[in-house]
């Protein structure tokens, strides 16, 4: 993704892959020793993987964002660095550069790639399905997880959602993700991606996905997927309906 010099010292994040910018950070902080933070060395995750000796762990964005996230809510996002990530997780601050361009990207684990899959499903609806259905499906599918996986996706989104730090770059990545439904609308609707309406929809449905997650975070008896249905039935039927 990036060369070896260049990845250790990088401060910058991507343009739109699906929510960034600057890293909310004092460079000094990524330099700094466990001693001088005056707390204890990063722990690895007991979830990391496990190996033979001499060999290294595995490694990827799914386990590096599972590690990442533990530290995180363990030491505060500002207080973690990417040198205790990587030593948590059993790799190289230039590896894990390789699979995410800074700190701020790290608790958005692999959206791009679900942000793709969301695109290509779009793309692949029929013409004559009604929109409105089309966009709650979409929008099901593409906040949906296991069911073991409910407590790590709560950090995750308490993290992207409240951390000051973070919304800069997040939004940018809200940006990447309003696109992809307003190329969608705009395809259906047969008019530019960039016009009025297309945008509206994909601030309309992005609304609905930030309010979800809203009462989802603050009420844990509530599911996910009935808050996303109930807001996307309002945007169907419209405020008056």
């Amino acid at each position: 993704m990036m060369s070896c010099d260049r990845d250790e010292l990088q401060q910058s994040h991507p343009v739109i892959r699906v929510f960034h910018v600057t890293i909310v950070m004092a460079p000094s902080a990524e330099f700094q020793t466990d001693s001088e933070k005056g707390r204890p060395k990063a722990v690895a995750s007991n979830r990391s993987s496990t190996t033979g000796p001499g060999r290294r762990p595995a490694t990827s964005r799914d386990h590096i964002s599972t590690v990442a996230l533990e530290l995180f809510v363990e030491n505060g996002f500002d207080d973690t660095s990417v040198d205790d990530i990587a030593e948590a997780c059993g790799i190289a601050r230039r590896t894990l550069f390789r699979y995410f361009p800074s700190k701020n990207a790290i608790p958005w684990g692999d959206f791009d790639e679900q942000l793709a899959r969301m695109r290509a499903r779009l793309a692949d609806t029929s013409p004559g399905s009604a929109m409105s259905a089309t966009l709650t499906a979409a929008l099901l599918d593409f906040n949906s997880f296991p069911t073991e996986e409910a407590a790590n996706h709560r950090r995750r989104m308490e993290l992207i959602l409240r951390v000051p730090a973070l919304q800069a770059h997040s939004a940018i990545m809200y940006a990447g993700w309003r696109d992809v439904i307003a190329d969608f609308a705009a395809a259906r609707l047969r008019v530019p991606s960039d016009s009025h309406v297309p945008r509206a929809i994909g601030y309309l449905l992005l609304g609905v996905a930030l309010a979800a997650y809203e009462s989802w975070l603050g009420d844990t008896d509530r599911d996910l997927a009935d808050l996303l249905t109930e807001g996307m039935a309002m945007v169907a039927h419209g405020i008056d309906g």
